[in-house]
């Protein structure tokens, strides 16, 4: 018995091993901001054979850019392989947010990544050109955007996830450059208390989207994680919210990505028969 289950843990290593998923920087454009904007297209082992691909959208975190993931957890590459499925990691320009900013026109990522980013993977990729074929996560700030992003866009994404997300940003007045993108908390209220996700669930049509997310025991969004789930248990929407011991740290994201890959991989394989 014992022979039989470190075989099979060779041979699943094995396999995500042998796989060879292509990793790609391309430059898109947006229009909204008139400037040219990188991204990480991954596409799993034998994209060409196959005819179209759901896709996951990562949102990297505050001082990060559209390499962190595959960076900071190459083993994302063979979990492309694994689930079958394309992973783009966009870019949030630092501290963008994903907003668009209303005391910056210069600043607007939920334009770029919501329409322009998704439209330019649609028109260049092999992908699943609907709601049923896309995902959208992040981590921390990216969490947060995520969350945002699919709570305005649910005809865009049909479902999201969070790690270790800034899920209410209203205890950070000072930090992480919201106010850059907000104005001062103190000046414009207003535009924290509607910007912040956990002010959003008015937005969700029910059960329009399958929400995942996490957050460790010791991380300083943990308290905010919490209230987060309390307000989607208050409203019954469903939802998956994991807490684990851990910190802000790349190790417990690491984890965090491949329960939210399987957790996106099985909604895909529910509302598209045909990658069965």
């Amino acid at each position: 018995m014992k022979k039989n289950i470190f075989l099979l843990l060779f041979l699943s290593i094995a396999f995500l091993s042998a796989k060879a998923a292509r990793v790609d920087t391309v430059e898109t454009y947006s229009d909204a901001m008139q400037k040219k904007i990188k991204a990480v297209v991954v596409t799993p082992d034998g994209y060409e054979r196959g005819t179209a691909y759901p896709v996951v959208y990562l949102l990297h975190g505050a001082g990060g850019n559209y390499s962190d993931f595959t960076k900071n957890i190459p083993k994302i590459t063979a979990w492309a392989d694994y689930f079958h499925l394309m992973i783009v990691c966009a870019d949030g320009n630092v501290t963008s947010w994903y907003f668009d900013s209303p005391v910056d026109p210069a600043w607007k990522y939920e334009t770029y990544v919501s329409k322009e980013l998704v439209a330019f993977i649609d028109k260049n990729y092999k992908t699943i050109k609907n709601r049923m074929g896309r995902a959208i996560s992040g981590l921390s700030m990216g969490g947060h955007g995520a969350m945002y992003l699919a709570f305005r866009h649910q005809d865009v994404y049909g479902a999201v996830g969070s790690m270790s997300g800034g899920v209410d940003f209203r205890p950070f007045p000072k930090n992480w450059d919201i106010a850059k993108r907000l104005g001062s908390y103190a000046e414009n209220p207003e535009n924290w208390e509607k910007n912040t996700v956990t002010n959003m669930l008015y937005l969700l049509t029910p059960n329009s989207l399958n929400i995942i997310f996490d957050c460790g025991t010791e991380d300083f969004f943990f308290k905010v994680n919490e209230e987060f789930h309390e307000k989607l248990l208050e409203r019954n929407i469903p939802h998956d919210f994991i807490v684990r011991p851990g910190g802000h740290t790349w190790p417990y994201w690491s984890n965090s990505i491949n329960y939210q890959l399987l957790y996106f991989n099985n909604f895909f394989k529910k509302n598209n028969p045909q990658l069965n």
